[in-house]
């Protein structure tokens, strides 16, 4: 055996036996508590915005948004359903592997604050306890979320004005049944345009 080869086939063994996987391809830690404050910081390819979540909002929000930020979960995920005066969302996985491991529900929240400009809530289906990993900003003041059972986790306290330039040509054409098989495969292929996260972490 060539040393080349040698050296390859120790590294792959080496790799299976660590046990290790990034932390983004871990399943979601379900049981993990966020602080009772604490701020993210977006770096996306548009620009850079702060959010700051206040736990006794929501508090089964704010446990999940914290485990994903801590997991790497929205690092690449794209801005893809953008409507000018009503939202932006987010929170499809860039490889189709992680979104299927995260595919976690958490329960409801109650609505303790209002829908409002700058808020940050998580999206979810008409079902009962159907929110996992997708997210909403508010662009304007949707009260009539409120009755709906959107409970927001908290706001956007620094760089409003750029979540507001988020690429909108799209509207909300992007298929999210594809983008949950394909990831970013297909957004990149189909809409080249979309704005996207790079990074987003806890705030030191």
């Amino acid at each position: 055996m060539k040393r080349s080869s040698f050296v390859l086939t120790l590294a792959a063994l080496l790799a299976g036996c660590s046990g290790s996987k990034p932390a983004s391809a871990q399943k979601a830690p379900v049981s993990e508590t966020a602080p009772a404050t604490f701020r993210v910081n977006f770096d996306t390819s548009r620009g850079g915005f702060v959010v700051e979540v206040q736990r006794d909002q929501a508090p089964n929000g704010a446990d999940r948004f914290y485990s994903l930020v801590k997991a790497k979960f929205f690092d690449g995920a794209r801005f893809y359903r953008v409507v000018p005066g009503f939202m932006v969302q987010w929170g499809a996985a860039a490889d189709p592997e992680v979104a299927k491991a995260w595919d976690v529900t958490i329960q409801d929240d109650p609505v303790k604050t209002s829908n409002e400009k700058g808020t940050i809530s998580f999206a979810a289906t008409s079902a009962p306890n159907s929110r996992s990993t997708h997210m909403f900003i508010n662009y304007g003041d949707n009260a009539r979320l409120d009755s709906m059972g959107f409970a927001p986790i908290g706001k956007v306290v620094s760089g409003m004005d750029i979540v507001e330039q988020i690429y909108s040509g799209d509207g909300e054409r992007p298929d999210q049944m594809r983008m949950k098989a394909e990831g970013n495969k297909y957004l990149e292929k189909e809409f080249p345009n979309l704005d996207y996260i790079k990074t987003a972490r806890i705030a030191q």
